[in-house]
């Protein structure tokens, strides 16, 4: 069934068309919603390494405690901030590759209708 025969339903008949068909990916909104998740879990993990350096810091309670906590907390936000940006760039590559579909249908698109249009004399 053609796209423009649904066009005449209303734009609710548009959306469930497009979930239907695949003719409208959805994933670009998933993996945004993915990447914000991630970051929440990546941020329960620096406060969790906060945590640790102030539980060492408290255990020693002398000036060995505070020193042993500085390597552990600097170590910890090095891994958290490494952590946010390899999960960034994992997101944008899944995002990188859902646009390319995006583009190629359109190219898609843009090809059949120059094949539709008549030549010119």
């Amino acid at each position: 069934m053609a796209r423009s025969a649904q066009g005449a339903r209303g734009p609710g008949a548009a959306l469930i068309w497009d979930l239907l068909t695949f003719d409208r990916l959805m994933t670009g909104t998933v993996i945004h919603l993915i990447y914000w998740a991630g970051l929440g879990v990546i941020a329960l993990l620096g406060f969790s390494v906060i945590g640790a350096a102030v539980g060492v810091a408290l255990r020693e309670q002398n000036l060995l405690g505070i020193l042993l906590a500085l390597p552990v907390l600097v170590a910890g936000l090095l891994v958290v901030g490494a952590l946010v940006l390899l999960w960034r760039s994992f997101c944008e590559f899944y995002v990188a590759i859902f646009r390319l579909t995006d583009d190629l249908h359109a190219l898609r698109l843009q090809a059949e209708a120059e094949r539709e249009r008549p030549p010119r004399p």
